[in-house]
């Protein structure tokens, strides 16, 4: 059911419920991403203070609500806890606001949060160690897959889809080939064409080419404001300019195209 369709308590609970579930998963995707570097594919056991090792309660571990009551700190040994916490809670729990907003109650609201909690995931690891791993990809593009049935023309979705992957995807590979042979080193690593090549399904080829020129804008700031010397991780702005191609890409591209026709 669209949103504007819901009753007004209606749109007002899925919305809570939408921040509520996004802070939750925002808090996992965070403990994964900050685990996975050291091996551990996904978070095991009870969370822990990451500087005394303390077993954290239920109490510790509220999305958002535990670090301001804690005033940052850990419980046990006072010792500060990264802001990165509530940052990733509260981001996740924004994209799946927007996402419920955006289609209300239905399968492509979930489609969304999922693919929102992945690129998540995705930007923290790559921001961290400048990697993408494979399997979150592939997990994004079975996504992709699963939810397909769906919608109202799936074959014609799945056109879209795979016309989009291969025009993102093969053609930034191309680029970097060139650029590669150009400069005489990597110019690009191969996870963020694979993660452009997943992106693509999902906007199809018109609000790709959107996605690509406003990841470009982000990762020119992210190095100009972030990172000035050496590589950036391009990552993390791909997965920010697939937040408004996913949801309003169709629209924001026939408005564009719509200039030149």
């Amino acid at each position: 059911m669209a949103f504007r369709a819901l009753p007004p308590f209606a749109a007002a609970y899925l919305l809570f419920l939408a921040a509520l579930a996004g802070a939750c998963a925002g808090s996992f995707v965070n403990c994964a991403a900050l685990r996975w570097p050291t091996g551990e594919k996904l978070p095991r056991g009870r969370s822990r203070c990451p500087a005394c090792g303390h077993a954290l309660g239920a109490a510790d571990l509220i999305p958002v609500v535990s670090w301001v009551f804690l005033r940052g700190k850990c419980r046990y040994c006072k010792a500060p806890v990264s802001r990165r916490y509530p940052f990733a809670e509260v981001l996740c729990a924004l994209l799946w606001v927007s996402a419920a907003a955006r289609f209300g109650l239905s399968f492509e609201t979930a489609e969304h949060c999922l693919l929102f909690s992945i690129l998540l995931f995705l930007s923290l690891v790559d921001w961290d160690v400048m990697e993408l791993p494979d399997g979150p990809i592939l997990a994004g593009t079975a996504a992709f897959l699963v939810f397909l049935p769906a919608y109202e023309a799936p074959l014609l979705r799945l056109k879209e889809g795979i016309v989009g992957a291969l025009a993102l995807g093969g053609g930034l590979l191309l680029v970097v080939l060139v650029m590669d042979r150009l400069l005489g080193r990597e110019s690009m690593g191969g996870g963020d064409i694979k993660l452009l090549a997943m992106l693509g399904l999902y906007t199809g080829p018109a609000a790709g080419l959107f996605l690509l020129l406003l990841a470009c804008f982000i990762g020119l700031a992210f190095a100009f404001l972030g990172r000035k010397k050496g590589a950036f991780p391009f990552g993390p702005a791909l997965a920010l300019a697939a937040w408004p191609a996913a949801l309003w890409g169709r629209e924001i591209a026939a408005w564009y195209l719509g200039l030149f026709l």
